[in-house]
């Protein structure tokens, strides 16, 4: 990893359901005329890669990425995987028909050959289940995911419901795969710091990673306990921010991405976070966390 990097960030997503989403929803140009000016400041503040969370069947684009990383001078990751959260509506029919280690084996070959015939191979594995306990389709789901990751070793980022990120580890385990294999996605909406520090001790990554202005405080209380708690090398921040809105007349609100580096590191640094503490928080755990994708980044230079 050469610099910093936004963990969890979208361009853009369409809500309207796994039978209904499709590219043709969407003008490309529309599209890159409201992202590139926010890709463009987070490019001035120093960041160089972008871990765009969208998944497939919510308006994934990885033809979108590539025109982008070369007009932003940022380089993108993209993912492989599917998205059970929001009551399913994100699934695709055939997630009810196949078994797990069938859904796995179409993540597998989007990791060895591509993705929608594009070229551009998956850096890591967006999923998503709802509020706990997990349901047997989200089960399902984190099933795949590890034989996934046994096959590619890409990790499980996984948008996790309040009071599932316990029944993941436990599926993990049974599974043989590490802890390690888990990116726990929106870790800020379980408020028990209890519960990060359990799953960060278990080893695997907690990402707060919806910091806004309204979320501050709760977002750099959560991240300077779990340091405090020796597990700075297991916590990932971001805004989940953006983005392009497919149905709403020119993508609707586009927010950008400069509040992480304009407002919440400096709020960290006020409440005693050295330089290097920051450094592992942008640079050195997103390096950790990703590289076994990194080969697969859409380049600026591409």
């Amino acid at each position: 990893m050469r610099g910093k990097t936004l963990m969890h960030e979208h361009v853009l997503v369409d809500f309207a359901g796994a039978e209904v989403a499709s590219p043709s929803r969407y003008d490309v140009a529309d599209v890159v005329r409201a992202a590139l000016p926010k890709l463009r400041e987070v490019r001035a503040q120093g960041f160089d890669t972008f871990v765009e969370c969208t998944p497939a069947y919510l308006g994934r684009d990885p033809r979108l990425l590539q025109r982008l990383a070369k007009k932003s001078g940022l380089r993108f990751l993209t993912n492989t995987g599917w998205y059970g959260a929001n009551n399913d509506k994100h699934l695709p029919k055939i997630a009810w028909k196949l078994s797990a280690e069938e859904i796995a084996a179409l993540w597998i070959r989007e990791a060895r050959e591509g993705i929608e015939g594009s070229g551009v191979r998956p850096a890591f594995q967006k999923l998503g289940v709802d509020a706990g306990p997990l349901s047997e389709i989200d089960r399902k789901l984190i099933v795949a995911g590890c034989v996934c990751f046994q096959a590619t070793g890409l990790r499980m980022h996984v948008h996790t419901g309040k009071g599932a990120a316990a029944d993941i580890l436990e599926e993990l385990a049974r599974c043989g795969v590490p802890a390690s294999a888990y990116v726990w996605v929106h870790a800020q909406n379980e408020t028990d710091g209890g519960v990060h520090a359990a799953a960060a001790k278990a080893g695997a990554f907690v990402e707060l990673d919806g910091v806004n202005a309204r979320s501050m405080d709760a977002h750099a209380r959560a991240v300077t306990e779990l340091v405090g708690q020796g597990y700075l090398g297991h916590v990932l921040i971001s805004q989940d921010s953006g983005w392009y809105r497919v149905g709403e007349p020119g993508g609707g609100q586009f927010n950008g991405f400069t509040f992480l580096w304009d407002s919440f590191v400096p709020e960290l640094r006020k409440r005693g976070l050295t330089e290097a503490q920051v450094r592992a928080l942008l640079v050195e755990n997103p390096a950790r966390v990703l590289a076994p994708g990194l080969k697969n980044a859409i380049e600026s230079r591409a």
